[in-house]
């Protein structure tokens, strides 16, 4: 499992962005992709990558 920081969430809309330890990258992030029901910005999460229908997408988020 990765691990990352939420950088953005906007829970009424259901999507958000969570950047990598380590490597910077920023992965998209909904909120059917989520453990945990509620995540906010900069929480420390663990995370799943997997390809969704637009590329690339965090899945079994969960805070740490």
């Amino acid at each position: 499992m990765a691990t990352g920081t939420v950088k953005f969430f906007n829970s009424s809309k259901g999507y958000g962005f969570i950047t990598e330890d380590g490597t910077n990258t920023e992965h998209f992030v909904h909120i059917s992709g989520l453990i945990d029901d509620d995540i906010r910005e900069e929480d420390k999460v663990e995370f799943e990558l997997k390809e969704g229908k637009k590329g690339i997408n965090a899945v079994n988020v969960k805070v740490l």
